[in-house]
């Protein structure tokens, strides 16, 4: 009953969150104009980092609900002879795709504010490639439904200090500056990550805190809808 319970809310929310975030990204590509040619380069990172993001989200929810369908999270398919793990699968797409989402944002995070390739942000993105190095590691095992905890929380640590790095930068930057949607953008990472953290470090023996992934995923269309809203969104006249 337990695993039933926690399977409703989470299926409905995963479909629910694949519809809003498509949503957004469709409109994003629908716009053709910009207010200038600064919000033309910024926006167009953030509209690419997104789809992406989308992409990633829906090889992990699809994945993850193909294998409930077919009756476990161990479940597995066959594709051009070659054995694919779905939970394993997904979890490895999205993994990748986040990463990718962070840089594009401290590239947009960057250009924003007119900074130069200072030392911080060659770190960051130092930080996004050790951990695809980290993710590509054996010991990931990325077949299983249940990643080993250690190598998760390895590979989730460069990760962190990613989207922190950057949630600080967004911050000192756009108060600085007064940028409105910067700061609300920054405030939303750390939100993100307050989340996310617990999970990392206590899924493995609380599995049911991995519901905290809800509101984590909340921020992130909270993010998208800004991001819509003042970069995208038809003004009106």
């Amino acid at each position: 009953m337990n695993d039933m319970m926690r399977l409703i809310p989470e299926v409905s929310f995963n479909i629910f969150y694949l519809i809003f975030i498509w949503a957004l990204v469709y409109k994003m590509y629908r716009k053709t104009r910009y207010r200038s040619d600064s919000d033309r380069g910024v926006g167009y990172l953030l509209r690419l980092g997104f789809l992406v993001l989308a992409i990633g989200d829906t090889g992990h929810v699809g994945f993850r609900l193909w294998a409930y369908a077919l009756g476990s999270v161990d479940s597995s398919v066959n594709i051009i002879g070659m054995n694919l793990p779905l939970i394993g699968s997904g979890a490895l797409s999205t993994a990748i795709l986040v990463t990718v989402f962070y840089l594009l944002m401290v590239e947009a995070e960057r250009r924003r504010f007119n900074q130069s390739w200072n030392p911080i942000y060659i770190l960051l993105m130092l930080t996004g490639l050790a951990r695809f190095i980290v993710m590509a590691l054996p010991g990931n095992e990325w077949g299983n439904s249940v990643p080993p905890a250690e190598m998760s929380l390895y590979r989730n640590i460069p990760l962190t200090v990613l989207g922190l790095g950057l949630g600080i930068l967004m911050l000192v930057h756009a108060r600085r500056k007064g940028d409105r949607v910067f700061t609300y953008l920054s405030i939303l990472i750390f939100i993100s990550y307050a989340f996310y953290i617990p999970v990392i470090l206590f899924v493995q023996k609380i599995p049911m805190i991995g519901m905290l992934m809800i509101p984590k995923t909340i921020a992130y269309l909270l993010m998208a809808l800004s991001v819509y809203r003042n970069f995208f969104k038809p003004q009106q006249r």
